[in-house]
């Protein structure tokens, strides 16, 4: 799938998140690091954003990342993996599969790639993250832990912590959930009914 949609999604989005906070351009600016003519750009569409940039976003809004990535889901849906936009860092991909939305939480879905060549670091972002390897050996680095996992391992931790992916031995293949309690998801059912 050809990286306009995403563009498109998350103009829309982020201009509507970014409005329903009721900050200015310059204000998400200083909290998301990302300068405001970068931000004009992805609320105009022509933007390219990455990963990190999506991520900083999130945090800078305390909004999931499905407020700015995801369009309205129909009742029923097949989605295909590979045709789904890809979000990729130095040594990841993330391809959103689904939002599920149940008694006031809110999971993210994501198919989650993991390239050798080092660590991808994230400095936080609001939810709790669960990481379930399939393939590969996965070394997971929150705060001062270190943990390797295997196929068929699980991890979930404090997504607002430091953390970072490694992929030992090997590219991982993985499933990543984003979990957000009642006050955090609110976002996500107020933007995405």
């Amino acid at each position: 799938m050809e990286p306009e949609p995403v563009r498109r999604v998350l103009a829309d989005n982020l201009r509507r998140a970014r409005l329903d906070s009721g900050i200015s351009l310059s204000e998400l600016s200083r909290r998301s690091g990302i300068g405001k003519a970068t931000l004009s750009a992805l609320e105009s569409g022509a933007g390219n954003p990455t990963i990190e940039t999506v991520f900083s976003l999130s945090r800078a809004l305390g909004a999931p990342i499905s407020t700015l990535l995801e369009d309205s889901v129909p009742t029923l849906s097949v989605v295909r993996g590979d045709e789904q936009d890809v979000l990729s860092g130095p040594t990841i991909d993330l391809r959103m599969l689904r939002t599920l939305r149940r008694n006031g939480v809110a999971v993210e879905v994501f198919d989650q790639q993991i390239r050798t060549g080092g660590p991808q670091p994230s400095s936080g972002h609001i939810g709790t993250e669960h990481t379930i390897v399939q393939v590969g050996t996965l070394r997971v680095h929150v705060g001062e832990q270190t943990v390797d996992l295997h196929a068929g391992d699980a991890i979930a931790f404090d997504a607002h912590q430091p953390h970072s992916y490694e992929a030992i031995d090997g590219d991982v293949r993985s499933v990543l959930l984003l979990e957000y309690p009642p006050g955090e998801a609110q976002r996500v059912f107020d933007l995405h009914p």
